[in-house]
């Protein structure tokens, strides 16, 4: 249970006894608080032996505060942001809260100025907590066709939020509002920005010197007012210098909070005591432009009181949640929103060898959610630098539960040469309109489908030799299941490879997953696997491969044996029977699928010429063939030769066609 203290409530010089907004608190009794030298808590229990000892934690009274900036100038934007102030501050669950002004619009007459101060009340009264105003400008400020009354609106504000200038204590601290908006009452002027309208009378004074007197048994000492005076500038001229003073008398003052300038600022510690100025709370920001790290936000100060110490920390507004929100039952609700994907209705666009392509597409859709989402859709930037054109220019679309929609836009892209081109892609940004506020959740990019068109018959005769330079998981190709078959049995599996580096564990060409066939390096050391009889047979070199030099690799299965030859030579075989597994993952080259599909353990070097045969190609030592060609029991035959568009094509009769990726480069063959 938490304790509650009584507020003790000093309204020096004024004529009110309570504040309609603070009443007094009931007392708090039978419960003791270490004081300092006391003896701390008792020892951190544990049931463990020969453990470093944990110290206990310092008893000691402690409580924290929060202030708010200026909430004037938003309007009506502002009044949202207050509101969204108390909902975090009602989970910060503070002892109490301070206002530096500004809580009104005002610069008007009585009529208006009381609904804006319902409306201020109304929002703040939904605080758990005890809240406190200092009056500001636009809190006390008189415009309109009437004359303005003695004090302009002093009589609504202390009528409608208290007095002028006050003080309290809570716990081991006191507390003092002061009023820097008195004006010259002779002739009923005020101004923030002439130095004789900037005094503060020797009433208040009198006041300020009681307060100090009657708090000098406080450990600390807070001041609110709303014109940081001491910044000087438009203040020269105030009677600050005298506050100040004052202030430093006292021994105990810490921390001097204002607002007024709608940024944040510390003046350091000057005398011992520490001066702010907040930003805003819901009020204008300078140029309409946060700046978060240059101090223009919408924040407040939580202020953490110990008997030997203060510690201020600022928290933008709607940055404190509460997280009982994240129940089983809404995370699974935006896990159904963050699963939203376009499907594709239409035929992929047919690419021309030239790198031309052009075709409509649709896309369908479908809110899974029980609440609404909304969607933005757009060509990804990787595909406008890839001079892909469409008519989808930052799509709006509100889904409601269980909705269904189809997109339709056109896709367009010119003839070029270039070798960097990828898929066209759109991009989907989501927002999930949940009880409590939206949430962004993270951009998603969707490939639209791609189709080549018939390449001619000496495509592949015209080309200078490349390889393929392999850096990253990013660079290795894939070729995607369904666009090839291997029948079950023997087969072969070739290629020509360079290592640059040699690593743990490099995927070299590789389609497992507890299944399938692939060669690895293991520092430099290679082997040929074959799943088959329910596990992985493996032949494997003795020696590690010489770097920045090509070999020829070949696996060979011939259903009986599992091979493997380096440069003709037969290196290693393995007794293995029985029937292989498949699966429908990718085949990489340069790299091992992952159980999702994506391309993992990738090597750095470079691969020539790829082929998988349907038959065991060799039995005994052979010469490789520096460039293969396509036969009958070709299934794939990639030369790394030339591309069109994102596509390495294949030279057999399956026409796979290997699937770029974002870091892929062919490289001449030296």
């Amino acid at each position: 249970m938490k304790p509650i203290f009584r507020f003790a409530l000093l309204l020096c010089l004024t004529s009110a006894s309570t504040l309609p907004f603070a009443p007094t608190l009931d007392a708090h009794e039978g419960h003791e608080h270490a004081k300092s030298g006391e003896p701390a808590n008792p020892p951190v229990m544990t049931s463990r032996s020969g453990a470093k000892v944990i110290a206990p934690a310092v008893d000691e009274d402690a409580f924290q505060f929060i202030v708010y900036g200026d909430r004037t100038g938003g309007v009506p934007a502002g009044l949202k942001v207050l509101e969204q102030a108390v909902v975090d501050t009602n989970l910060l669950d503070p002892d109490l809260v301070m206002t530096v002004g500004d809580l009104v619009q005002g610069y008007n007459e009585t009529e208006e100025w009381l609904s804006q101060a319902d409306e201020y009340k109304e929002i703040m009264n939904r605080l758990k907590m005890r809240w406190f105003p200092v009056a500001g400008n636009h809190d006390v400020y008189w415009r309109g066709k009437k004359a303005a009354p003695p004090g302009q609106h002093e009589s609504n504000y202390e009528a409608n939020f208290g007095p002028l200038w006050y003080s309290f204590r809570h716990k081991n601290a006191g507390f003092i509002v002061l009023f820097s908006d008195e004006g010259d009452p002779k002739t009923n002027l005020k101004g923030f920005n002439v130095g004789a309208l900037q005094q503060m009378s020797q009433k208040q004074l009198d006041f300020l010197h009681q307060s100090l007197k009657d708090l000098a048994d406080q450990d600390h000492v807070f001041v609110f007012l709303h014109h940081p005076r001491w910044i000087g500038g438009g203040y020269t001229g105030s009677n600050w210098t005298e506050v100040h003073d004052r202030l430093k008398n006292a021994g105990n003052v810490s921390a001097v909070f204002a607002g007024h300038i709608h940024r944040m600022r510390y003046d350091g510690n000057q005398d011992g005591i520490e001066y702010f100025a907040l930003a805003t709370t819901g009020g204008h920001i300078p140029n309409d432009t946060p700046i978060p790290d240059a101090g223009h936000l919408h924040h407040f100060n939580v202020v953490t009181v110990r008997p030997e110490r203060i510690t201020v920390a600022a928290l933008p507004v709607g940055a404190v949640f509460d997280p009982k929100q994240f129940t089983p039952e809404f995370l699974a609700e935006v896990e159904k929103a963050k699963s939203i994907r376009p499907k594709q209705l239409s035929e992929n666009i047919l690419l021309s060898v030239d790198g031309s392509a052009a075709g409509e597409i649709q896309l369908e859709l479908e809110n899974p959610a029980s609440r609404p989402v909304e969607m933005t859709l757009f060509l990804s930037v990787n595909s406008l630098m890839n001079e892909w054109k469409s008519t989808l220019d930052h799509q709006h679309l509100t889904l409601e539960p269980g909705e269904k929609t189809t997109l339709e836009f056109l896709l367009q892209r010119d003839s070029e040469s270039s070798h960097n081109m990828t898929l066209p892609a759109v991009t989907v940004a989501t927002r999930y309109l949940g009880q409590s506020g939206a949430i962004e959740l993270p951009p998603t990019e969707h490939p639209i489908g791609l189709r080549l068109s018939e390449v001619p018959a000496d495509y592949f005769r015209s080309a200078t030799n490349h390889a393929l330079l392999i850096s990253d998981e990013a660079s290795a190709v894939a070729i995607e299941s369904d666009s090839f078959q291997l029948p079950p049995g023997a087969f072969t599996l070739e290629t020509w490879f360079k290592p640059q580096v040699a690593e743990d564990n490099d995927a070299i060409i590789a389609k497992t997953q507890t299944s399938e066939y692939a060669f690895f390096a293991d520092h430099g050391v290679v082997r040929f696997s074959v799943y088959v009889g329910g596990k992985y047979v493996s032949a494997v070199a003795q020696d590690a491969l010489p770097e920045n030099e090509w070999s020829h690799l070949a696996g060979v299965f011939d259903g009986e044996q599992v091979a493997l030859y380096i440069n003709g030579k037969k290196i290693d075989s393995k007794p293995a029977r029985g029937k292989r597994k498949g699966n429908s993952l990718p085949l990489f080259l340069g790299a091992d699928p992952d159980g999702s599909g994506a391309p993992t353990r990738s090597f750095a070097g470079q691969l020539d010429e790829f082929r998988l045969s349907s038959s065991a190609r060799y039995s005994n030592d052979f010469e490789p063939q520096k460039r293969f060609e396509p036969d009958a029991s070709t299934v794939l035959l990639h030369h790394f030769d030339r591309t069109v568009g994102p596509f390495l094509l294949d030279h057999s009769a399956s026409a796979a066609n290997g699937l770029l990726g974002k870091t892929s480069r062919l490289v001449p063959v030296e």
